[in-house]
This record gives structure tokens, sequence and C-alpha cells, in this order.
């Protein structure tokens, strides 16, 4: 019979360690340290948010953004940071709504951006800085986004329309490859102040009406309207059939701007790109190609400062 069985009559054996255990239980038992805090621990919830927070509002270099994938056409575009957002709504920017984080740290631009949206109706919508990081792909938006509509492109010959019924020679800016929105924006702005009907972009390579391009514009895109062609070229070509002229604008050009002799004519004038100026087929459908005469140790101008000097003289010329 076993010993310590039992049947035996005698107190079994205390269970402990076998053998080849290692000290496991020993070991249980030992401490492991101070417990850390909250803000330490891996799944504490807010420990990635609070950096953030605190990177943005440091000016730090923004984290890697999303891939993106293929926007539409008619989604809406989302403008992301405390400043660009009140310069947006000061300069009446058309809005959805404002969104804005939970728990934000609010500043002036933060209630000033709020009394804004509040007074002309926009939706005012508190979300999560997750949500905000999704809406701004991934852009430094310090806690706060507006939300802009998609732009409403006009027809390239509507804007020969808005000429006719003002009653003055068409003048029309068109841009060739000008991919930076907020060249788009300050070209939109120059064509304004000098009197311009509209603007034509190509459909593809080239800047939209985006929330860069409204906040560089300083609201006038609100007024001016921009049209949308498939084909630069062939729109270009029925604007000459219209009976317009078409005046490039290019470094390489042979003739200075003010010595055009077009200006006073119902005109497009066609910026090109900074760098590569106009493309061969824009070049081929312009009456003539124009340059900015400058002193030699400027290369060239930024699209929308050319754009600028170029309707100047259009409108100094039509002035006479």
């Amino acid at each position: 019979m076993a010993a310590g069985g039992r049947g035996s009559g005698r107190p079994a054996k205390k269970k402990g360690p076998s053998k080849g255990t290692g000290g496991q239980r020993r070991r249980s038992l030992e401490g492991k340290g101070a417990t850390p805090p909250a803000e330490m621990r891996h799944w504490y919830k807010d420990k990635a948010r609070s950096e953030r927070v605190a990177r943005e509002e440091r000016g730090g270099s923004r984290r890697a953004a999303p891939t993106r994938s293929r926007r539409s056409e008619d989604a809406p575009e989302y403008i992301g940071g405390r400043n660009p957002v009140l310069e947006a709504l000061q300069a009446d920017v058309p809005a959805n709504a404002l969104y804005v984080a939970q728990r934000i740290d609010n500043d002036d631009r933060v209630r000033d951006s709020i009394k804004i949206a509040a007074e002309r109706g926009i939706a005012l919508l508190e979300v999560t800085r997750d949500k905000l990081d999704r809406l701004t792909e991934g852009a430094v938006h310090q806690g706060i986004a507006l939300q802009i509509p998609a732009y409403d492109y006009a027809h390239p010959s509507e804007l020969v329309d808005l000429a006719h019924d003002a009653g003055e020679p068409p003048l029309i800016v068109a841009l060739d490859s000008v991919t930076d929105p907020r060249n788009l924006g300050a070209i939109a702005r120059s064509a304004t102040a000098f009197g311009a009907h509209g603007l034509l972009i190509p459909s593809r390579r080239s800047a939209g009406v985006t929330g860069g391009a409204w906040k560089t514009s300083a609201g006038t895109l609100a007024t001016l309207r921009v049209a949308r062609a498939a084909n630069l070229t062939a729109a270009l070509r029925d604007y000459r059939e219209a009976g317009l002229f078409v005046v490039g604008l290019d470094g390489a050009g042979e003739t200075d701007i003010g010595e055009a002799q077009l200006l006073t004519e119902p005109l497009v004038v066609v910026v090109g790109s900074e760098g590569k100026g106009l493309s061969r087929l824009v070049r081929e459908h312009c009456d003539v190609v124009t340059r900015i005469p400058m002193h030699a140790s400027a290369e060239s101008l930024n699209a929308g400062v050319a754009a600028g000097v170029a309707l100047y003289e259009v409108a100094r010329h039509r002035r006479r």
C-alpha cells in the first residue's frame, strides 16, 4: 500500500514544486517594481492623443500621411489648422461644416472661427482627433478643420457669355500646366483686380479649386468663375473660332507684353508654368507669344506674379 494514502492513517505529504520546475512558484511571488503611472502604460488610451497634441502645438513635423485614394471630383475639400481655418472663414470661403476636436484647448483663433461659423450658419461638429486625422489626410490640423464643398466648374463658353452680358470685350485667363493651387488662387486674385471674366483650366495635370486655392485667392474665387476643359488646346481653338485672340505668356516669347497689338481685343491670356513655360501644342494655338521684360539676374517669375503683370498691361491698354 502506498504510504500517506487516504486509508493509511498517516497525514499526506504537503505538495511542493516538483523537480525541474526551476523554482517558478518562488519567482512568481517576487515583486516587479513600482506600478508605473497611467500615462506610461502601453494601453493608456490618451497617450497617443496627448503626444500628438503636444507635437502639433509645438508646430513639429507632421506625421507621414496615409496613402491617398483617388478623390472623387464631387468630394468636399478640407482646410486644417487654426490660422488657415480662421483666414478662410474671414475671406468668406464657402463652407459646409466646421469640425472641432473634443476637449480642444480653446484660444482666440478657435473662438473666432466658431463665432464666424455660427453667424454664417455653418454646421459645427465636435469629433475625435482620429476623425480629423482621416478628414485632413494626416495634415497638422491642430484640432480644427473646415469642410469646403466641391467647386461647381463652368463650361468654357460661359466665360464668354459673362463678358457679353456685361457689354465688355472678353478677357479670359487660361492656365497651362500650373499645378500649384496657391498659384491658381493668386492668379484668381489678379484676374479679379484687373477685370477678367474668368479662369480656364484643363481637367488633367492642373491645379483645381481646392482649399489652398480658396485661401490664396482671399475670397475672390467666390465671385470669379472658373471653367474646366477636357482639352485645353481644343478650348483655345473654340475661343479663336468665336472671335477671341490668344496671347501666350512665356519667358521665351519674342514680343514684350506691353508692345503686343491685341490687348484691347477680345482676349485669352495663357499663363504657362514656371520653368517649363507653355507646352508645344498650346504655343501653336497662340496668335502671339509674349514675354515680360526683366533684369538679367532674374530668370523667371512665379506664375501668379507673371499673370498679375500681364493683366495689368492689358488693363492699362484698355483704359486708353
